[in-house]
């Protein structure tokens, strides 16, 4: 059982659009959909641009170290999007919560879903649990959705090439 899947899976959306950037809007709307959104929305000029930064803003959250900053640029982040929660059925979905205002627009939807996902991953996992891979010079995001908490590289391919490392370091 996942303590929150809201919040999974809008870090690993968010960690997905960093580490592997979409060439066009069309990419960012299939990897949403490809990792959990049912929703689509009407295309607009500049959504592609507005969607990266989206991820940029993002990534200040992830880049800063420091718990309480960290949640003071997430609370700015939920303030420009976040609503009242509202009951909702779309998409054949079941009912569900919407912690936003009904805007068809995929930059705002992400901002929000993003943001306040991001949210409830922290506090429900830790306030640690979002960072870079540790396998220099590999800067992806890893969001740690382990049991443990110590998901400390991207994929198994950096904890390997870092095992390595250790290893002669150890021999040398």
């Amino acid at each position: 059982m996942h303590l929150n899947p809201y919040g999974e899976y809008a870090v690993l959306l968010a960690a997905s659009l960093a580490n592997d950037w979409p060439a066009d809007r069309t990419g960012i709307e299939e990897r949403t959909l490809e990792l959990g959104m049912t929703q689509t929305f009407p295309p607009a000029p500049g959504d592609h641009a507005e969607v990266r930064a989206v991820i940029d803003d993002w990534l200040k959250i992830v880049d800063e170290p420091d718990p309480a900053a960290r949640a003071d640029l997430l609370n700015a982040e939920l303030a420009a999007t976040a609503a009242y929660p509202r009951l909702t059925n779309h998409d054949g979905e079941g009912w569900h919560l919407h912690y936003r205002d009904d805007v068809k627009s995929l930059p705002y939807v992400l901002r929000a879903v993003i943001n306040l996902g991001t949210s409830l991953h922290l506090v429900t996992r830790g306030m640690s649990r979002l960072g870079r891979c540790q396998a220099s010079p590999c800067t992806n995001v890893v969001a740690d959705v382990t049991r443990n908490g110590r998901q400390r590289f991207c994929s198994v391919r950096c904890a390997n090439r870092a095992a390595v490392r250790r290893h002669r370091a150890r021999a040398a």
